[in-house]
């Protein structure tokens, strides 16, 4: 996925928009309440979204000035953070948020155009730095499902469930772990297929509820599977 990074920085502003609005109408009891993560509260969703930005302005800094920064000074470091932030109450969750989106976007508005072609590591290996808007946007999108509020794989714009499907089934088309499956979005002409396609069920559904599915959010409820059957299961997502 190596969409042009300055087209996606709206839709990034708009996933943060409408991230912000959930974050404004939670109260404290909501906070502490469990995310769709395991052993996670909405306030740890939140705490991880902000320090994600911190982490990601960490790699355009690297790419723009071609030092060797990490995005989190280590593992526990990240573990530690999101989990003193978890708590906070509501105005220190909105107000971090807030702060980290600016320092992203002004992070993003700094980089020169050749730095864009610069590879950083990141906790998942090797990006090129022309990822990275796309890496958040994707973060904000799904963690925002993830609090189990009122956001839903439904609620995603159109080109960002096509965008994440593809991504997706593209990662799942080189794992051996995954099931033989062709995934055909509703109204599409084009299949994505994962395995020998001789030996796959087709599984039919809207793009956000396909992709949904794929990464755990959905038990794919919406989907037709042809020939009648259940569900592939997809392993893990990242």
């Amino acid at each position: 996925m190596t969409s042009d990074p300055l087209r996606l920085t709206g839709e990034v502003d708009d996933a943060t928009a409408r991230l912000l609005r959930t974050t404004a109408g939670l109260d404290e009891s909501s906070l502490a309440a469990a995310s769709l993560l395991p052993g996670w509260t909405r306030g740890h969703v939140l705490a991880h979204l902000a320090r994600n930005a911190d982490g990601f302005v960490n790699l355009l800094t690297a790419a723009r000035t071609g030092e060797a920064i990490p995005m989190y000074a280590s593992p526990a470091a990240r573990s530690s953070d999101i989990e003193a932030g978890a708590s906070r109450p509501q105005a220190a969750h909105l107000d971090d948020l807030r702060r980290t989106a600016d320092r992203f976007a002004e992070a993003v508005a700094a980089m020169p155009a050749e730095a864009w072609g610069a590879t950083v590591d990141t906790r998942r290996g090797p990006w090129s730095a022309a990822y990275l808007v796309w890496g958040r946007l994707r973060e904000v999108e799904v963690h925002h499902v993830d609090l189990a509020v009122e956001y839903r794989p439904a609620d995603w714009p159109e080109a960002f469930g096509h965008r994440l499907l593809r991504e997706v089934a593209t990662g799942l088309a080189g794992r051996s772990d995954a099931p033989p499956m062709v995934l055909r979005c509703d109204g599409r002409q084009h299949d994505l297929v994962v395995g020998d396609r001789t030996a796959a069920p087709t599984v039919t559904g809207a793009a956000p509820d396909l992709a949904a599915w794929l990464i755990g959010r959905s038990p794919g409820a919406a989907l037709t599977v042809s020939p009648d059957g259940p569900l592939p299961t997809p392993p893990e997502w990242i």
